[in-house]
């Protein structure tokens, strides 16, 4: 899996991201010069959390006969002290279906152990960037 990110036009900040056969795009607030026409980065990075919760508890459920029928999760984000090294999301979930108190409670610790917030959480992450060589154009 490729995930590119090229600029749409050198008049704005919107870019397209393709990630294998798919397409989205991103941009910045108008606040700080974008249009606004897309969602930011920091948006993704919360919408992978909430989507890896949302896919980790209906897999969870199926492989384990649970009957939930719906999640919902909904991601806010606090960036206020970003520049202080901190990122605050706060996450509420709802689990439809009818479901006894136990299963609720399974579920609720199993949201916490999808892929992305484990690597948001606990992992390493290395990123090298380079320069690609070659490539001029105006």
């Amino acid at each position: 899996m490729t995930v590119t990110v090229n600029t749409v036009s050198h008049e704005s900040f919107r870019h397209s991201i393709k990630i294998d056969d798919y397409e989205v795009f991103t941009d910045v607030p108008t606040s700080i010069g974008g249009d606004g026409s897309a969602p930011s980065p920091h948006d993704y990075f919360d919408a992978a959390l909430g989507a890896c919760k949302a896919l980790t508890l209906k897999l969870y459920a199926q492989k384990k006969n649970i009957p939930l029928t719906g999640v919902t999760v909904e991601v806010k984000h606090d960036a206020s002290q970003e520049q202080q090294g901190k990122y605050a999301l706060h996450v509420k979930l709802t689990l439809k279906g009818v479901l006894t108190d136990a299963q609720r409670d399974e579920l609720h610790k199993i949201a916490d152990k999808c892929p992305v917030h484990k690597l948001m959480t606990t992992a390493e992450v290395t990123i090298e960037t380079h320069l690609s060589e070659g490539a001029f154009s105006q």
